[in-house]
This record gives C-alpha cells, sequence and structure tokens, in this order.
C-alpha cells in the first residue's frame, strides 16, 4: 500500500467485466459514426477548399454533415459552425455578446460601459472559467443565478432580476450534467425577446440568448425554433460522435452576431477558420443522423433503465439509505441521469467507487475529479446537505444498458458498502 493511500482504495481490485455508467461524461462513439470516420479518413482526405476530386469529396462530407447536424437540432444548415468542441463554441459566444456590446453603441464615442452576462450557479466550466477570467480582466461583469433550492432550476424571474441596462448576453444550460434538471430555456428566451423589444426602444443593447445543449442532444428533444435561443452549443462526444462540436446561431453575421477568435484561411465563412478536420466531421453528421432518427427510442430506454435503477437501488438498501440527489418537485430531469447518495458515515462517493469491482462511474462532473472528497458544488448550490453532497455518485445510463447491468451494478454497490461499513466499525 502505497504512502498515504486509503485503506479502502488499496485493497480494491480491477477484474475484467466492468459496467460503464458515465455517460455523462462521454460516450463511446457507435459503430456507424466510427465506420463514418474511417470512410472519410481514406475516401475524402483531400483539402476541401481544392477542386481536385478528393477536395471536391471532402467538401461534399461537410456539408452533408452540416445538414444532418443542422437537421437534429431544427435549424438551417447555414446557421451551422463546426468548432474543436463545446469549450471553443460557449467561449465563442462569450467573446461574440461583449464584442457586439461595443460595436453596437450608436457612434464611437458613446459609452453604455462595461458589459454584463447572466448565467446560473450551477454552469459547465466552460461558461464559468471565461466569465470569471472577463471579471478578473475588468472586460466584462457577471451575474451567477442561483438556482432554487425546490425545483434545482435557474428560475426565469430569478434570470430577469439580475438584468441590468448593461446586460448583453444570458446563457443558461438546457439540462445540468450533475442533476440531470433541464432548465426553462424556452420561457427565458420569450421573455427575453419581449424584453428586448422595449429595450431597442430605450436604447440599450439587445440581450443575446445562449443555452449549452451538451447533455440534452440525444436524450430528449431539442428544436432551436420551439427554444427560441439565438446560439445552442452542440458536443458530439456525448452523443456517441467523436470529440468535436459545433455552435448553432440563429442567422451567423445577419440575424444574430458572431465574431471570430481565430483569424487564418478562411473556412466556415471565417467564423471559425483552419483547415476543416473532415472525417470528425463527417463523424459528427452520422452521430447526428442516428439522433435524429432514434432519440425517442434511445429516450424511451434509458427512462426505463434509470427508472429500474432508481427503484433497486431503494429495494437493496432501504428507502432510508437511499437520498436522491436529482428529485426536484416540479423538475424535469435527463431521462438517463440519477444522482444519489448512500447515506451513512464513512461513504463518500470517492471511497464507495474505490471499492466497486465491476461499476465505473464518477461523483460528479469528469472534469472536477481531482478534488478528493470535497462535494460537488453544484449540489450544494442545489440545497443538498454537505454531509449527503460528499457521498454523492453520478450515475448515467447508455443506449446499450440493460437492467441486468443494473442489477449486477447494485449488488456491486452493496458489496462496497458493506465493507466500507465493516471498516468503519473497525
Amino acid at each position: 500500500m502505497g504512502p498515504g493511500m486509503d485503506p479502502a482504495e488499496a485493497r480494491c481490485e480491477e477484474p475484467e467485466g466492468r459496467v460503464y455508467l458515465d455517460y455523462n461524461a462521454t460516450t463511446p462513439p457507435a459503430p456507424e459514426v466510427v465506420q463514418a470516420v474511417r470512410d472519410a479518413m481514406s475516401q475524402a482526405w483531400g483539402n476541401p477548399s481544392s477542386s481536385y476530386p478528393a477536395g471536391r469529396k471532402a467538401k461534399e462530407h461537410i456539408g452533408s454533415a452540416r445538414e444532418s447536424v443542422a437537421r437534429m437540432v431544427g435549424g438551417r444548415p447555414e446557421d451551422i459552425i463546426f468548432t474543436s468542441g463545446g469549450t471553443e463554441a460557449n467561449n465563442m459566444v462569450i467573446h461574440t455578446a461583449c464584442r457586439h456590446f461595443h460595436d453596437s453603441q450608436a457612434t464611437p464615442g458613446d459609452s453604455w460601459g462595461t458589459p454584463h452576462i447572466v448565467t446560473s450557479s450551477v454552469e459547465h466550466d466552460s461558461v464559468r472559467l471565461p466569465l470569471e477570467q472577463l471579471v478578473k480582466e475588468g472586460l466584462a461583469e457577471a451575474t451567477f443565478v442561483p438556482v432554487s433550492q425546490r425545483s434545482g432550476r435557474a428560475e426565469v424571474d430569478d434570470v430577469l432580476a439580475a438584468i441590468r441596462s448593461t446586460t448583453c448576453l444570458v446563457s443558461i444550460m438546457l439540462a445540468n450534467n450533475e442533476t440531470g434538471v433541464i432548465m426553462p430555456v424556452m420561457e427565458l428566451s420569450q421573455r427575453v425577446h419581449a424584453l428586448n423589444q422595449r429595450r431597442v426602444a430605450e436604447g440599450l443593447p439587445r440581450i443575446l440568448v445562449h443555452t449549452d445543449a451538451a447533455q440534452m442532444i440525444g436524450k430528449g428533444r431539442v428544436d432551436v425554433q420551439e427554444l427560441g435561443v439565438d446560439y445552442l452549443t452542440i458536443v458530439g462526444h456525448k452523443f456517441y460522435g467523436p470529440r468535436i462540436g459545433a455552435l448553432y446561431v440563429r442567422g451567423p453575421g445577419t440575424t444574430t452576431p458572431l465574431h471570430p477568435m481565430l483569424f487564418g484561411g478562411g473556412q466556415e465563412r471565417s467564423f471559425r477558420p483552419g483547415t476543416e478536420n473532415t472525417p470528425m466531421i463527417a463523424g459528427l453528421g452520422k452521430a447526428a443522423e442516428l439522433v435524429s432518427k432514434n432519440w425517442e427510442t434511445y429516450e424511451a430506454h434509458m427512462q426505463d433503465v434509470r427508472d429500474y435503477l432508481e427503484a433497486k437501488l431503494e429495494a437493496s438498501f432501504g428507502k432510508q439509505r437511499i437520498h436522491h440527489n436529482s428529485h426536484f418537485t416540479g423538475s424535469k430531469r435527463l431521462c438517463n441521469t440519477s444522482n444519489f447518495s448512500i447515506l451513512g458515515p464513512g461513504l463518500q462517493g470517492r471511497r464507495v467507487l474505490s471499492c466497486c469491482k465491476i461499476l465505473l462511474a464518477s461523483v460528479g462532473a469528469a472534469c472536477h475529479s481531482e478534488k478528493g472528497d470535497r462535494p460537488s458544488l453544484i449540489l450544494l448550490s442545489c440545497g443538498i446537505p454537505y454531509d449527503v453532497a460528499q457521498n454523492a455518485l453520478r450515475l448515467s445510463v447508455g443506449r446499450d444498458t440493460t437492467r441486468t447491468d443494473v442489477d449486477l451494478v447494485v449488488q456491486d454497490l452493496m458489496q462496497a458498502v458493506a465493507q466500507l461499513d465493516q471498516d468503519q466499525a473497525l
């Protein structure tokens, strides 16, 4: 046993036959996606800007993928900008909003002051950290609206109450990656749109609306016309695609502003220059096709398995020992996500997982996995007590997860908890 290691961790082995339940962190590429990437690498290797056959083939692959991604979210092909992933897309929206705020002033000498952005207290780091950096540099002001401890949502009235005369962007995720709670983005867009009509008459800057849909795509209905947003972030590896992304923009550069963060060869209409990653874009297009065709089937299956998991946990551990951290009154949540705590001393989520021989999962967002036993700030924001949040596990099922997998996982959790209970008694 290494110095400083938890005895429980030191005893845990990692035999084959694991069950992966961390699909909110990432998903394996679907076989059809792997094939699309392979085909593009071998058949469409040319530079898409070139006129010879391999280049034209690459351009066709990109155009087809753009149509598929647009269809998946209910937009137009010209509204889709391919990016390296969700982080870039989110940063691009924030950059654009601040730039547009300054560009929109009536004359160069005018000054509305510092651009202000409203977001929630439970956003992904790729929204929170860019905003904190801009605030630190004095380039923007930001309000992080707390979520309701009753609903787990960023409530529309609370978001609207945070808006100032200098507000230029509201960015609220479509569904939370840890609790699975679905945010009221459609209602928020409607209210901001009505507010913008009054602001124009008063000479105030337009408020742009963005949602990060990373967790929702492939697990529920996503339609940009219904949502009414100006921007929507798309992340391929969350819906069995490759690790690239896209940004939906409602009429980029015309109806809705979009300013590049990079400058180069003019690809993606100069909004995101750089020679296109044709194989990954082709893979993203294929993943989008699968979602468009099958999302309702995926949703029904994952909800059935998730609900079975939660019932099995209560039946095995007893209702009094399971605290559901993602059950909020009046809120809908992702079909695949269960965040719960097994109550008791010494059962911190990390320790339980370290003693599992079958289950592969996380205590929260994968990018926070180095934070030890410190509970999730998102759960604390939602009003989950500190000692309960410390014991949290986030299990997220996938398209191929079965009830048999769930039976194995619950049995595995029971042996892990029994082992830790025994340690605690010594």
